[in-house]
C-alpha cells in the first residue's frame, strides 16, 4: 500500500509559497533568485551526471553507482576528515540509496529522485511543483555525503571556541592537568547550558509565583470568590470557562487577539471540545495577548482555526476520522483498547475538566465535564470482567477523559475489583489532575489510591501529562507530593510539540520536574492528526533534542524514551533507528518514513507509513517565535 493511499489522518501542510518570502539566514526561499539553483554547488558532479542522462532511469543507475564509488572511497579511507564527519555520511549514504530505491517508490507512491532528475535537466515546470523544503533537503544530503555536516564539531563547540574556549585534546595532555582542563571546559559548558534553560522559567520562580498569585485574586474577584472557593475541586469544576458566557468572562480577564475570540465562538457553536479552569487560567499572562511568555500555557486550551474548522468539517464522522490510533479496531469490548500482550487500557470516564487541543482522543470527548461522559453500570462490569478473564494482563491504565475525576467511591470500585485480580501487578493511574485542577488530589484521595500497594505483590502509580515547566507550580508540587508520601511513582508523558520544542525548553521541564518529584517517562512526538497540524513538529527534532540538550542532564533527569504511536499498533522507540526507514522525500519537503511495528523479531506484522511534517516549515516557525534557525541546523542531519 501506497503512501497516497494513507493520507486520509496524515497531517496536510501546504507547499511553501509566496507567503514564505521571508529569508531565513542561509536557507533558501523563492524570493531568493537563486533558491533551487544554489543546490547544485553542493554537490557538482550529481548535477553534471543527472543532467547528462538522458532518462530518469539512466540518472537512477548513475546516481546509483556515484554514491556506491564515494562509499568505497570512504571505506577504503581515501577521503579526509572526521571519524564522525564519516559516520554522517555513511548515515546520509543509506537514507540517499533508499530514496533512489524503486522498491521505496512503490511504498511512497511517488518517485522523490524524478523531481531532482528534471531540476537538473532544467525542466522549468519541476519548479513550480517543489518547494524550498525540498531543495534544503537535498542541500543538506548533499553536505553530508561529502563530509561537511559539520556535527563533528557539534551546535556548541564552535560557540565556545568563538569566545576562545577549546576541548580538550587529550593527544597533548593527560593525567590531574587533563581532568582539571576537562573539568573546566565542562564548567564553560554548563554555563551555556543554564544561561540557555534560564529562558523558561518555572511556575515556581518566585516572580512567576506572584504574578499568578494576582491573576488569581482577579478572577476571585470576577467571581466573587474567596480562596476557600478556590482550593476546592468542586468550585474549580463549576466555573469552567467552556460555553458562551465563559468565553465573555474569559474576555474580561484576559486580552486575547480577535483570531482567538474567533476560533474559540466556532468551536462553542458548533460542539468542538473547549475548557478551560479556573486555576489553568491563572497560568496565563493576563497583561498581554502576544503569546510571549504564555505560549506553552494558552496554545493547549486556546484552538487555532485550522483546528476549529477540520473539526467543523468532520463533524459528522470526527469519531472514526480523528480517530489517528484506531482504537475502533484495538477495543475487545466497551471501554478497553489493547496493543500490547501484557497491558491494556481502560476507559471509565470520557471527559475532562479541560480540553488540550492536541488530546488524541479528541473524536470522542465533546466537552468539559459532561454529563453523559460516565458508562453505564453494565459497561463498566463488563470492561472489568474482561480484564477479569484475561491473566495474561499484568499492568492496567486507567484513563479517559479523566478517570481522577470520577467520584472517590467510584475510584475506590475499580481499585477493588482490579486489586482482587492476581495476576494485576500494577494499576496505573492517568490524569492531568496536577496540571488542571491539582486541589482534585486530596490527602484521602491519595490515601485511597496508595493503600491498594501491596510491597512484593502489587504497585500503584500515578503518570500526568505536564508539557512545560511553566505548568510546575507550587499547587503542583503539593498535589505531588501527597502522592509521594503515600508511596505512589509519579510519572509524566510530555507531548512535543511546537511550543515546547525550543532549545532547553523541554530540559528546564525535566529538571523542574525532578525538583517536584516527577519523573520523566515517555516525550511522545506529536501524533500527525492533520488537524493539529500548528502543534506538529518533525520527526529530527524530537532526535536531536535528546542527542544535543537532553544528553547534558544527569540519566535520572531525563528520559531516554522519545516515542512514536503506530496507528493500531503502539509506540515505537525513535532513538532506535532500526524501527523506521525514510523512505523519501515530497516535493513540499516532508520526509516520508515506513515505520516497523513494535512486534518486529517477535511476531508477523505490516510497517505503517508515515508523512512527516516538513523541518524547512518548522524553522520558520521558529524563527516566527523569535528563535534563530542557524543555532538548529543539525537537525537536517538527523533521520
Amino acid at each position: 500500500m501506497s503512501v497516497e493511499a494513507t493520507l486520509i489522518t496524515r497531517p496536510v501542510l501546504s507547499k511553501a509559497g509566496p507567503e514564505q518570502s521571508r529569508r531565513v539566514e542561509g536557507v533558501a526561499t523563492r524570493s531568493s533568485g537563486q533558491w533551487y539553483k544554489d543546490l547544485w554547488k553542493h554537490d557538482p558532479a550529481i548535477h553534471r551526471l543527472l543532467q547528462e542522462s538522458e532518462s530518469f532511469e539512466v540518472g537512477r543507475e548513475r546516481l546509483f553507482n556515484y554514491l556506491k564509488d564515494l562509499e568505497w572511497k570512504y571505506r577504503c579511507g581515501q577521503l579526509g576528515g572526521h571519524k564522525l564527519e564519516w559516520a554522517t555520511a555513511m548515515e546520509a549514504l543509506k537514507v540517499f540509496y533508499n530514496i533512489l530505491s524503486p522498491r521505496n517508490e512503490q511504498i511512497a507512491g511517488f518517485g522523490t529522485l524524478t523531481y531532482l532528475w528534471r531540476l537538473a535537466r532544467g525542466d522549468e515546470t519541476v519548479q513550480d511543483e517543489i518547494g524550498p523544503g525540498f531543495i534544503e533537503e537535498f542541500k543538506h544530503l548533499f553536505k553530508a555525503i561529502n563530509g561537511r555536516a559539520g556535527l563533528a564539531q557539534g551546535w556548541l563547540g564552535p560557540v565556545l571556541a568563538d569566545e576562545g574556549i577549546e576541548a580538550v585534546d587529550f593527544r597533548q595532555i593527560e593525567g590531574r592537568a587533563a581532568g582539571q582542563a576537562r573539568s573546566g571546559y565542562l564548567d564553560r559548558v554548563a554555563e551555556k547550558v543554564f544561561a540557555l534553560i534560564r529562558r523558561h522559567p518555572t511556575g515556581l520562580d518566585p516572580a512567576l509565583v506572584a504574578k499568578r498569585e494576582k491573576n488569581r485574586q482577579r478572577i476571585l474577584d470576577h467571581f466573587d470568590a474567596t480562596p476557600h472557593h478556590w482550593n476546592n475541586a468542586s468550585w474549580q469544576l463549576r466555573y469552567i470557562l467552556r460555553d458562551m458566557e465563559g468565553l465573555e468572562h474569559l474576555k474580561q480577564l484576559v486580552p486575547l487577539k480577535d483570531e482567538e475570540i474567533e476560533a474559540v465562538t466556532l468551536a462553542i457553536e458548533n460542539q468542538i471540545p473547549f475548557g478551560i479552569t479556573p486555576y489553568y487560567l491563572s497560568l496565563f499572562d493576563f497583561e498581554s495577548a502576544g503569546r510571549e511568555v504564555d505560549a506553552q500555557v494558552r496554545s493547549q486550551v486556546i484552538p487555532p482555526l485550522h483546528y476549529v474548522h477540520r473539526m467543523m468539517e468532520h463533524r459528522d464522522d470526527r469519531e472514526y476520522y480523528f480517530d489517528f490510533m484506531g482504537e475502533h479496531d484495538t477495543s475487545p469490548v466497551d471501554l478497553v483498547t489493547r496493543r500490547y500482550a501484557t497491558i491494556a487500557i481502560i476507559k471509565p470516564y470520557d471527559t475532562c475538566p479541560q480540553i488540550c487541543v492536541y488530546c488524541q482522543r479528541n473524536w470522542e470527548i465533546t466537552g468539559p465535564m459532561m454529563p453523559g461522559a460516565m458508562p453505564s453500570d453494565e459497561q463498566l462490569e463488563k470492561a472489568l470482567d474482561w480484564f477479569a478473564a484475561h491473566p495474561a494482563i499484568r499492568d492496567v491504565l486507567i484513563t479517559g477523559g479523566d478517570p481522577l475525576f470520577l467520584s472517590d467511591r467510584r475510584i475506590k470500585y475499580i481499585n477493588d475489583r482490579l486489586s482482587a485480580m492476581d495476576h494485576v501487578i500494577n494499576i496505573r493511574w492517568a490524569s492531568r489532575a496536577p496540571v488542571t485542577v491539582p486541589m482534585r488530589i486530596t490527602d484521602e484521595l491519595a490515601e485511597l489510591l496508595g493503600s491498594y500497594i501491596e510491597p512484593g505483590r502489587r504497585n500503584v502509580c500515578f503518570v500526568t501529562h505536564i508539557e512545560s515547566a511553566a505548568e510546575i507550580t507550587p499547587e503542583l508540587a503539593e498535589a505531588v507530593f501527597k502522592l509521594r508520601r503515600q508511596g505512589i511513582y509519579v510519572y509524566n508523558q510530555q507531548v512535543f510539540t511546537v511550543e515546547t520544542s525550543r532549545r532547553f525548553q523541554t530540559v528546564a521541564n525535566r529538571i523542574a520536574m525532578k525538583k517536584v518529584g516527577v519523573d520523566p517517562y515517555y516525550t511522545f512526538y506529536p501524533k500527525g492528526k492533520e488537524e493539529t497540524k500548528d502543534y506538529l513538529t518533525p520527526l529530527a527534532r524530537v532526535a536531536q533534542e535528546r542527542k544535543e540538550e537532553a544528553r547534558l542532564l544527569p540519566g535520572i533527569f531525563r528520559t531516554d524514551e522519545p516515542v512514536f504511536n503506530v496507528p493500531r499498533l503502539g509506540k515505537n522507540h525513535i532513538r532506535a533507528w532500526q524501527d523506521r526507514e525514510l523512505v523519501a522525500i515530497r516535493p513540499d519537503g516532508r520526509r516520508v518514513y515506513l515505520w516497523h511495528p513494535w512486534e518486529k523479531g517477535i511476531t508477523p506484522m505490516e510497517p505503517w507509513p508515515y508523512v512527516d511534517n516538513p523541518i524547512y516549515e518548522y524553522l520558520q516557525e521558529l524563527e516566527r517565535l523569535g528563535e534563530d534557525p542557524a543555532e538548529y541546523e543539525s537537525i537536517w542531519y538527523y533521520y
